[in-house]
């Protein structure tokens, strides 16, 4: 299947705290570049990498690449994922039908990528993601003869924290892109790409995910979370670093050395967005509870933050999709939202209310329609897919991209300087007004897991 439509809509609403803590908040380019002394020591030294594509490139710039070259970790580049066939090479560019990857071994760090696209033989359309599925550009149309140029950034990340420890990522994490020591850029659509440049970049301010299955980047189809589609709606000043995990709880994130990991590399300025809960309210034992380690976990979160200098934002958790005889969404989340609220408050920092907007949601939605925004399709709609799938908890493509313009007009409801690295396309999400299936269209990757991500 190259695409399929799903709907959702997404409601988002802010829940805005007397936010002093935002008051002194300058991320000037010139503040950012106030390096302290622990970010110069992460700072990349890679240099510039240039590709140009085509079986008539010749040049001294960068490198030509004129066959579609398979990639090869002792040259460090070339087209991945058994997707070399899908391509061809007319003159000045690689083209494509098929999905295709190409690969670059990079260190961690954070890149600019900028990717010429256009073919001098036929119009083209042109979606990107990179690593897992971050999405970067959604359909771009080029017009015979046209060429155009987006540039987009990267944050590539490894397990390592310093000489001594690293963090525990779980076995099924092992062969997701985002692990795997190279950049990696996935086309999909009617494909001509004339070239690729790809630029360590240290001065941006990144935005740190800390989550759960509804956040992480997903790595197969046909699941998908908001952290993976808000990479589409920050402008060149900025970068996502999304470490949230299928399955995670605040203790377990922590306890896996993912929070230790975002405090080695997070900087002044910097910001850590932190939605748990799905899996917080089935840890048992006494002391574990929404007022008690769920409260105190938050908090430590939020101090650990403020103690780099960067600015923490709490999310609630995503609603299930659980419905009422009369219409009206069931609350899954118990006391979790209201102690997040209480501890946003208690410690005056902002808080985005996705619980609240996406009840809203589903009930102006309705049952049926709001199912189009999950992964439920019937048997044999996916590869090997023998059973329906009919999960009320994660989303599919649409679904997250909903949810990420939720969080984008959170962003802009709480008025704080991130807002202004919004790109001008993003638009101004109303959730009383959804969107539905029909509007929706995006090329899927053929990469396939019938298993549903971790937590529920």
């Amino acid at each position: 299947m190259a695409q399929i439509r799903t709907s959702l809509l997404v409601a988002f609403i802010c829940f805005i705290m007397p936010c002093k803590f935002f008051a002194n908040h300058n991320d000037s380019t010139l503040e950012r570049q106030k390096i302290t002394s622990e970010k110069a020591n992460n700072q990349n030294t890679t240099k510039p990498q240039l590709f140009y594509f085509g079986s008539a490139q010749k040049s001294n710039k960068g490198t030509a690449i004129t066959t579609p070259l398979i990639y090869n970790p002792t040259t460090g580049y070339g087209f991945d994922l058994n997707s070399a066939s899908n391509v061809t090479l007319s003159s000045n560019a690689f083209l494509a039908e098929k999905p295709s990857y190409f690969s670059v071994k990079l260190p961690e760090g954070n890149y600019q990528v900028e990717v010429t696209l256009g073919s001098e033989k036929a119009a083209s359309n042109v979606t990107i993601k990179a690593e897992s599925r971050r999405l970067m550009l959604k359909e771009l149309p080029v017009n015979k003869g046209e060429k155009i140029t987006k540039v987009f950034n990267v944050n590539i990340r490894s397990i390592k924290i310093d000489e001594t420890s690293s963090m525990n990522i779980k076995d099924r994490e092992k062969d997701d892109l985002n692990w795997d020591e190279k950049l990696t850029l996935e086309f999909l659509g009617n494909v001509a790409v004339q070239s690729i440049k790809i630029t360590p970049i240290n001065n941006l301010t990144v935005v740190y995910l800390a989550g759960d299955s509804t956040v992480t980047d997903q790595d197969i189809e046909p699941w998908a979370s908001w952290g993976q589609f808000i990479t589409n709606y920050f402008d060149q000043n900025v970068v996502i670093a999304n470490y949230a995990v299928s399955g995670s709880a605040l203790s377990s994130f922590k306890a896996t050395n993912r929070l230790k990991k975002i405090m080695s590399v997070i900087k002044p300025g910097d910001y850590l967005i932190v939605e748990f809960g799905h899996n917080d309210e089935k840890l048992k034992g006494e002391e574990n509870g929404p007022w008690k380690s769920y409260s105190d976990l938050l908090t430590e979160y939020v101090q650990l933050a403020k103690a780099k200098g960067a600015f923490p934002i709490l999310v609630t958790p995503t609603q299930r999709r659980f419905f009422n005889p009369d219409g009206s969404l069931k609350a899954t989340h118990g006391d979790f939202p209201d102690a997040m609220r209480a501890v946003a408050k208690k410690t005056n920092v902002p808080l985005i209310d996705i619980t609240l907007l996406t009840t809203q949601l589903y009930e102006k939605w309705g049952d049926e329609p709001s199912r189009k925004a999950f992964v439920q399709y019937p048997a044999n709609t996916f590869p090997g897919q023998e059973k329906a799938l009919d999960d009320n908890t994660h989303f599919n493509s649409f679904g997250a991209n909903e949810i990420a313009l939720c969080v984008t007009k959170g962003i802009r409801d709480l008025d704080i300087p991130l807002k202004k690295y919004l790109t001008k396309e993003t638009p101004l999400y109303n959730p009383q007004n959804p969107n539905y299936i029909a509007n929706w269209t995006l090329p899927m990757s053929t990469r396939f897991e019938i298993v549903k991500p971790e937590g529920n």
